[in-house]
């Protein structure tokens, strides 16, 4: 649920693998299927999903205050979805849910008085969503009691797929691009290359924000050392190792046996909904990583977040690189407003 205003049930979109878009104008917001073609004006403070059979030849609009249809309009479609110079397009990750938290993020955080502080678009395809999944999960030894898929992962497809998406959000109006996924960043700089909008690295984000926070470390003499928790495909990117270390950052991984024994189990474990079982997992291999004198540590898998309660003690040793990017990505729309 999105809060001030902006209440969606997301349980409604049982569609066929495409993709779709959520469009969020401040006083607007557009829910639009792929081909984008349909797109209608709603008044100010209204909450609407717009619907299309397979053609395109049908439009129904469900609004929170009630269901009303419309016919198909082309006219809008002729020009960008969003005109503002601070539009902020997001590619959705491996995981709806945590890109819909994330998209959260941003209108709550950056809201006031019950209007949308960000204007953003976001784009989400189910099929690659799955393919960049069954990647970072391959190497687990058991997903729900059994070895996982083996996918066939091809780079060079997975980008031109993400360029094509990063396309469509620079004409629909975005002027700053964000992938709140972990293992799309192994894939940014690619994905990026051309492109005459800025793209935010949420490695970039989480050095910075650790940079800024002038931490002393814990044992005199020593380098500030910061902790990682992630999956073994996000570490071997290596791309959070080296936005850090070009901080002067420390990073400190779990050995082979905590990764086997603690980190990948308590992923594990949350896939299958067996939360205490996560929960302890995840404390274990923290305590591991503190007892190695971090000042903190990163957790980057979307599995892991969430897992503790709020008022666990171990939270205030980590940060959620999801967190970082959404602050950066709040910053930049100020920043951009202010220059237009």
């Amino acid at each position: 649920m999105f809060d001030g205003g902006m209440t969606i049930s997301f349980s409604v979109l049982n569609y066929s693998p495409r993709k779709f878009v959520f469009v969020n104008v401040p006083q607007k917001s557009i829910f639009s299927r792929a081909r984008l073609n349909p797109v209608l004006a709603i008044p100010s403070s209204s909450s609407v999903i717009l619907q299309t059979d397979e053609s395109d030849n049908q439009l129904e609009v469900k609004k929170r205050s009630g269901n009303i249809s419309a016919s198909k309009s082309h006219d809008a479609a002729t020009n960008s979805l969003l005109r503002q110079s601070n539009a902020v397009g997001i590619i959705g990750g491996v995981s709806i849910d945590s890109t819909l938290s994330f998209a959260q993020k941003l209108v709550k955080w950056s809201s006031k008085d019950g209007e949308y502080g960000v204007p953003l678009i976001l784009c989400s395809d189910p099929t690659l969503n799955k393919e960049l999944l069954l990647h970072e999960r391959s190497s687990f030894p058991l997903i729900g009691g059994s070895k996982p898929e083996k996918p066939n992962f091809d780079p060079e497809l997975i980008v031109e797929s993400l360029r094509s998406k990063r396309a469509f959000l620079e004409k629909s109006g975005a002027r700053c691009i964000v992938m709140p996924c972990h293992i799309m960043h192994s894939l940014l700089d690619e994905v990026s290359s051309g492109s005459t909008v800025s793209f935010l690295h949420m490695a970039d984000c989480v050095a910075k924000e650790l940079k800024d926070a002038n931490m002393k470390p814990l044992e005199t003499g020593s380098p500030l050392r910061i902790g990682l928790l992630t999956t073994d495909a996000v570490l071997a990117a290596g791309f959070y190792q080296e936005k850090l270390q070009n901080e002067g950052f420390e990073v400190v991984l779990p050995d082979k046996a905590t990764m086997e024994h603690t980190v990948i189990p308590a992923i594990e474990a949350s896939i299958r909904k067996d939360m205490e079982g996560a929960q302890n997992l995840l404390r274990i291999a923290l305590q591991v990583l503190l007892v190695r004198a971090v000042n903190t540590i990163i957790v980057a898998s979307a599995d892991l977040q969430n897992l503790l309660p709020q008022d666990d003690p171990l939270l205030k040793k980590c940060i959620d690189p999801m967190d970082s990017l959404a602050r950066a990505t709040i910053l930049w729309v100020k920043s951009a407003e202010k220059g237009s």
